[in-house]
């Protein structure tokens, strides 16, 4: 069982980036979580060692330079975080 699953990510509202390693490259793209869970499942990990071996860079392999690993850059719902945080918030004027 992965320690944390697509659905997980989905439901945390956190994204995805996913960064080339080639140095001449190092193009990042976000990924589509509700695209990923369609296409391998709802209990598919979302950790580096569960995507690595999904993704290709496709201007690496357009240009002929050699396979490099991708890595990932895992966001949180800052925007999320922030309005709960706020929400009990209240100014004082004293």
């Amino acid at each position: 069982m992965p320690q944390k699953t697509l659905a997980d990510t989905l439901a945390a509202r956190e994204t995805i980036d996913v960064n080339c390693g080639h140095p001449v490259c190092c193009k990042s793209t976000k990924l589509d979580i509700q695209a990923l869970i369609d296409r391998l499942g709802r209990d598919h990990g979302s950790m580096h060692d569960d995507l690595v071996g999904l993704f290709v860079c496709s201007n690496c392999k357009t240009a002929g330079r050699d396979r490099r690993q991708v890595f990932f850059t895992c966001i949180p719902d800052y925007k999320g975080q922030q309005r709960a945080r706020n929400r009990d918030w209240k100014p004082t004027f004293e």
